[in-house]
């Protein structure tokens, strides 16, 4: 089935992180993790695209910032996160 690239950009082993990696695993998503850590370059990058407080892990769906961990989990739970990956927009 049809899905929309996923990044997750993650530093490091945080609770937050592997709560992300589970949440789209269990969901049945494919994803590409960027761990940021010793890679100054990638967190100013997602900065330039960020326009509010960057918080890791953060997600993007085909090359757009979606948000942290939070956004993930909320979107997931009201059915969203499966329109933004799978369906047209």
């Amino acid at each position: 089935m049809y899905q929309r690239p996923v990044v997750l950009y993650t530093n490091g082993r945080s609770m937050r992180s592997w709560r992300a990696k589970r949440l789209l695993r269990r969901s049945g998503y494919h994803f590409e993790v960027l761990d940021t850590r010793g890679h100054p370059e990638m967190l100013t990058e997602l900065l330039k695209a960020v326009h509010h407080e960057l918080v890791l892990p953060y997600v993007c769906i085909d090359h757009r910032p979606l948000g942290s961990f939070g956004v993930l989990r909320t979107l997931s739970a009201s059915g969203g996160l499966a329109h933004l990956l799978r369906d047209k927009l």
